[in-house]
């Protein structure tokens, strides 16, 4: 990780691309539920939110490489998540 402005960044473009694919999905597909793509929406704006907030706070008592591999890792694993959710509805 170079800084947290980078990290801030790349958490924003993986949320953007994600909730592009959501909004597509709605637009394109007629046999698929409107609440379930906007609860995937919603997940999606409130993941990058959390998360660009988070890089901003360490948390105390933590060493910040080990606070910043941790978040990044828990930031994949949702991330995986909603990618398989998405996935699922289709």
């Amino acid at each position: 990780m170079a800084n947290k402005r980078t990290l801030k960044r790349n958490i924003t473009n993986i949320c953007s691309a994600l909730f592009a694919e959501c909004v597509a999905l709605s637009l394109y597909e007629n046999s698929v539920d409107k609440r379930n793509i906007e609860t995937l929406i919603t997940s999606v704006v409130r993941l990058q939110s959390d998360y660009v907030c988070r890089v901003s706070h360490i948390e105390p008592g933590m060493k910040a490489k080990k606070y910043f591999k941790v978040l990044i890792n828990h930031f994949n694993e949702e991330l995986e998540a909603i990618v398989d959710q998405l996935n699922n509805i289709n």
